[in-house]
């Protein structure tokens, strides 16, 4: 985890429920890359990778979801970034949102049963 937002964080809450979102999911291995930024940094992001100029809550960058990879090759998730200062301490469920995403889900009924129940 890395915190180039300059807000003090729960590091180990964020860190633990992305576990346990991935776990639900049935994610028992993989690499997570859990990023807290600043306004700028993922207005930045937001505005390169989606083309659209506003800050955010929270990005996902997945890498290789749920694909299946070769034997002994280790699973590389992807990456969330969360920007505090925009998410406060309401924080649990744009990175469940974000997690989501990194498992291949789309907006939808699926999406937003699974984030009410692991953000509560």
């Amino acid at each position: 985890m890395q915190n180039r937002s300059g807000a003090v964080v729960a590091e180990e809450e964020l860190a633990a429920l992305a576990r346990r979102v991935l776990a639900s999911e049935g994610v028992e291995d993989g690499e997570l890359g859990l990023h807290l930024v600043p306004p700028d940094e993922i207005r930045a992001l937001k505005r390169s990778y989606l083309g659209i100029d506003e800050e955010t809550d929270a990005l996902a960058f997945p890498m290789d979801a749920r694909e299946a990879l070769p034997a002994g090759l280790p699973r590389q998730l992807g990456d969330v970034v969360v920007c505090p200062a925009v998410v406060g301490d309401a924080w649990r469920r744009p990175l469940v949102h974000a997690v989501l995403h990194l498992l291949g889900y789309d907006h939808g009924p699926a999406m937003e049963e699974r984030e009410e129940r692991l953000s509560a």
